[in-house]
């Protein structure tokens, strides 16, 4: 699933909220300071945090041999890095004393 897109296309869905007076000024001071209409605000940050929640729930199905496959891969034990050793070695500069 990529990256969901916005246009400028104008808006032609409406949806009904309804909020308490508290929550409506929270949302208009937001929408302010950001420059942005009350509407067009909540859209935004819902979208943001609608697109986090379907990405964060995306499950991978795959069959038998493709899982086996995968945590054999993950089971291979990795090559030696001489770089990777050599840094490891190095002590932090918080560590010197």
């Amino acid at each position: 699933m990529t990256k969901i897109e916005s246009n400028k296309e104008p808006a032609n869905v409406t949806i009904y909220l309804r909020a308490q007076r508290w929550q409506r000024e929270l949302i208009d001071q937001a929408a302010s300071l950001l420059g942005q209409k009350r509407s067009d605000f909540i859209l935004d940050v819902v979208c943001r945090e609608a697109e986090s929640v379907v990405l964060n729930s995306n499950t991978f199905m795959v069959n038998a041999d493709t899982w086996a496959n995968f945590n054999a891969l993950l089971d291979v034990p990795p090559r030696p890095l001489s770089e990777l050793r050599k840094l490891l070695l190095i002590k932090a500069p918080w560590d010197e004393q």
